[in-house]
């Protein structure tokens, strides 16, 4: 048995099969991108809702404590008279 001098060489063919699977490939990542856009949506959206709710929340609880700070200071002139 001889030894050849064996050459690796590099098949640049590209077949039918490895554009399909690139075309696929590439469906596939600009898919899931496209995905991540509307979920990014779908989040900002929620997240400007409930900041706007939070703020609705703050505001009625201002509103209640200055009406708590009024009934005390009404109690107490209440207390106040009814000692005189």
């Amino acid at each position: 048995m001889t030894k050849q001098n064996e050459k690796w060489t590099l098949n640049r063919t590209v077949n039918l099969s490895v554009l399909v699977q690139l075309a696929f490939l590439g469906s596939l990542i600009l898919g899931s991108w496209v995905n991540l856009q509307r979920q990014l949506d779908l989040l900002q959206r929620d997240v400007t809702s409930l900041l706007e709710s939070h703020k609705r929340s703050a505001d009625k609880v201002e509103a209640l404590q200055e009406k708590v700070i009024s009934h005390e200071f009404r109690l107490k002139q209440l207390e106040k008279e009814s000692q005189e």
